[in-house]
């Protein structure tokens, strides 16, 4: 994809964001803010995909790395993220959006501020990145460590389960697909702990 084509498609899911907060005028919005990382923020001509991560409106718990947390399937379809061009991945909005794999992320919208006119317009020369501590990175990736692995045992222990089955099955995805994130999520996470480098 061209770096032009790139941009334009994030302003675009800003103003679809804009749209779908709307679905929540009475309640408090499931989708908090978006943020772009990776390729894009390079000025990377050409590049894989946009890669975007989604601050939903759930517990930490219940966004473990690497799901697709309950309502997330929807939220994908409305944004579009699943329609080819974007790698995009869920965060909690009560966890910082950065972790071991989501660099210097750049926010492009916000239910409280909304799209970010300035950033979507250049990527490249963004400065306004979320660059944590070493420590506090740490930290993120021993919390993230933790829900991933409840997570996989919830999922082992519920995968028979018919009614969990059943509830975990639309959108053309099936049981097997939490089961294979979950493994994924967990393992991505164990690579990233062993190759974190402790103070010196």
């Amino acid at each position: 994809m061209r770096y032009k084509r790139a941009v334009e498609k994030l302003r675009i899911l800003a103003e679809t964001c804009e749209r779908v907060k709307l679905f929540w005028s009475d309640t408090e919005p499931f989708l908090k803010a978006v943020y772009a990382f990776g390729e894009v923020l390079d000025g990377a001509d050409p590049l894989d995909a946009v890669q975007v991560a989604v601050a939903i409106n759930l517990p930490p718990e219940e966004v473990p790395w690497e799901s697709n947390p309950e309502g997330t399937d929807w939220l994908a379809t409305e944004l579009r993220l699943s329609k080819g061009g974007f790698m995009y991945f869920w965060r909690s909005y009560l966890d910082p959006v950065w972790n071991h794999y989501i660099r210097g992320p750049v926010r492009v919208w916000s239910a409280d501020g909304g799209p970010d006119e300035q950033q979507t317009r250049n990527m490249s020369q963004c400065r306004v990145q979320v660059v944590p501590e070493p420590a506090d990175e740490r930290l993120q990736l021993r919390d993230d460590l933790d829900a991933a692995l409840a997570h996989m045992r919830e999922v082992r222990d519920k995968y028979w389960d018919p009614d969990w089955r059943r509830e975990h099955r639309g959108y053309g995805r099936h049981p097997e697909n939490e089961l294979w994130e979950a493994v994924e999520g967990f393992l991505d996470l164990v690579d990233a702990s062993r190759s974190s480098k402790p103070d010196t």
